[in-house]
């Protein structure tokens, strides 16, 4: 349940034609009051006598009764409360008890007193109800609505375990402005899978990902597509944006711009910039990941490696960092999730995308981040978009399962972080996106990790055994899990990879179990395969690497420098 206090206003009469009329897009079917502070106020929506100029004069009586200078600026106060799309329909009476238990909790009424503020409960939707109330009570005085929000909200928790209904998380006022009802009805006559104001905050999340300046901010705003405005100050100093979609528009034809601000907290300007203030890389450009210095870009598959490391440190911070160092680290996971889901291959996009929309709410609280120490990760971001898109096939597509499984990891610790502090929304959506994370893995992971169990298959049984017996000694309880496992194989395979490029197999396999807490892990052989073909610097997509035993132990990757001998004639055995 979701209650939602609207902006006072001036106009009883003009709420009241908005309740009863057809609404913006003819949504509103059978306007009609379900409670009132007397339960005898008049209902033009069911009866034919009743006016709503009637209604307005009864509920603005109050107010017209004291003098005009005690008289409140905007006396009209209102509150939509909305059921989620899963509930049940409720009737007019569990409506009409709602609205009363609301309007007593937020002071605008009191059952056990007969001075409260005149109100009306009309309900125009099965999901929704609207209260409209003016602000002087019967006795004169004006009500105490200090924390009204929050008493409402409180209330609303309440009713949704009496009611049966889905019990929602107390938000902190760090959420993204949700879309109205006008907003979400244009964007279905459109066709639009999401309303403008979310795709605005979506392109502009993905612009700020990676962005070292102001110039590059707007430069990638406007190569999106997007109109953009900057407010300019008369000294000449930038104060502010807006942007809008070209082909979103208003009554008169003209693009509905919105600003940075009204698309979420923390994609105002000023708080884009604490971003670039503590970071090197606002005062210059990263020459190995800027395709407009002129130098060689660095690859997709390089700019998942790099991340892949950026995450690791990232999750270390987690769990030993203050809490505005992890602050700034989960907000920066947001650019890099940003990131991989604007340049992910397709059989991927679509779950990285419902991914970094999630995480978009977990990537901000109260706590307030200590820039400087995100560093890393936004660079990894960075790297990303100038690494471009991936097809998903080879070391692309290999190094992309590597990094997703690596950026589960560390939404799920910042989910964890969360709940200790009780944020329950944003504990909520980093679950969310570890789901779409996981499905997207899997995506991903499919054909990389079908070529390793492969080649662990084809072994040699002398050489199975040896890679069962770094096992057994590195992890001895974990080793009858593993073993069990379908991606044992591709883990024996990986073993024997780090065994050919000069390792100790068992040692470092050690090193990537201590590394990270495996019980959320939904295969351990499918987690220390990307630990360790990472720690091992091994290319991620097994293919690259000769079967082992056909080459003498080298570092992985690299081929070995022919000599002379090799293109010699063959001498004859004697």
């Amino acid at each position: 349940m979701i209650p939602r206090i609207q902006k006072r206003g001036k106009r009883t009469i003009g709420l009241l034609y908005y309740l009863y009329g057809p609404g913006q897009f003819e949504e509103h079917i059978d306007p009609h009051l379900v409670a009132s502070w007397d339960e005898c106020a008049p209902d033009p929506g069911r009866d034919p006598n009743a006016t709503l100029k009637q209604l307005q004069h009864l509920l603005d009586q109050p107010v017209e009764n004291v003098d005009k200078a005690e008289q409140p600026k905007k006396h009209v106060w209102h509150l939509s409360v909305r059921n989620g799309a899963d509930d049940r329909i409720l009737t007019d009476e569990e409506w009409g008890d709602i609205a009363r238990r609301m309007v007593a909790a937020a002071g605008i009424d009191d059952p056990e007193e007969e001075s409260g503020c005149r109100w009306a409960a009309v309900r125009h939707a099965d999901d929704h109800i609207h209260i409209v109330a003016t602000l002087v009570r019967e006795d004169g005085y004006k009500p105490d609505l200090d924390f009204d929000a929050a008493r409402v909200q409180a209330e609303a928790r309440e009713l949704e375990v009496e009611l049966g209904l889905r019990r929602l998380n107390k938000g902190d006022g760090t959420a993204a402005k949700r879309p109205t009802s006008a907003e979400r009805h244009k964007a279905e006559r459109q066709g639009r899978e999401r309303t403008a104001r979310e795709e605005l905050r979506e392109t502009v999340r993905r612009a700020v990902a990676g962005a070292a300046s102001e110039a590059e901010f707007f430069g990638r705003l406007s190569a999106a597509g997007l109109l953009v405005r900057q407010r300019v100050a008369p000294s000449g100093d930038l104060l502010g944006y807006t942007v809008a979609l070209p082909d979103d528009h208003n009554k008169d034809g003209e693009p509905v711009f919105y600003p940075g601000s009204k698309l979420a907290p923390d994609l105002s300007l000023p708080r884009i910039r604490e971003r670039w203030s503590t970071s090197a890389a606002g005062h210059s450009r990263d020459t190995a990941t800027d395709r407009t210095s002129g130098s060689a870009r660095i690859s997709p598959s390089s700019a998942r490696r790099r991340a892949t490391t950026a995450i690791w440190q990232a999750v270390v911070v987690l769990d030993q960092g203050t809490d505005g160092q992890i602050a700034a680290q989960i907000a920066a996971a947001g650019e890099v999730l940003d990131a991989l889901a604007k340049t992910s291959a397709t059989h991927t996009r679509r779950e990285l995308r419902d991914a970094a929309w999630a995480f978009e709410r977990a990537s901000r609280s109260h706590v307030r981040a200590e820039r400087g120490h995100d560093r890393a990760l936004r660079q990894a971001a960075r790297d990303l978009i100038y690494g471009g898109p991936v097809l998903g096939r080879g070391e692309d597509g290999a190094t992309t399962a590597m990094v997703i499984d690596m950026v589960a990891f560390l939404v799920i610790a910042a989910a964890h972080w969360h709940g200790r502090k009780n944020h329950a929304q944003q504990a909520a959506a980093a679950r969310e996106a570890a789901e779409h994370l996981r499905a997207a893995y899997q995506s991903a992971a499919q054909h990389p990790m079908a070529v390793l169990r492969h080649r662990g298959r084809r072994l040699s049984q002398p050489l199975q055994r040896r890679q069962v017996a770094h096992l057994r000694q590195a992890v001895p309880e974990l080793a009858e899990q593993i073993l069990a496992e379908p991606g044992w194989h591709a883990l024996a395979a990986t073993l024997a990879d780090v065994e050919a490029a000069g390792h100790e197999p068992a040692t470092l396999l050690a090193e990537a179990v201590a590394r990270r807490e495996l019980d959320t892990a939904e295969s351990v052989s499918d987690v220390l395969v990307w630990r360790l073909r990472r720690l091992a610097d091994l290319p991620a997509d097994a293919s690259a690497v000769p079967e082992p035993g056909t080459t003498t132990p080298q570092r992985a990757g690299r081929p070995k420098r022919p000599s002379p001998r090799d293109n010699a004639r063959p001498r004859r055995a004697r």
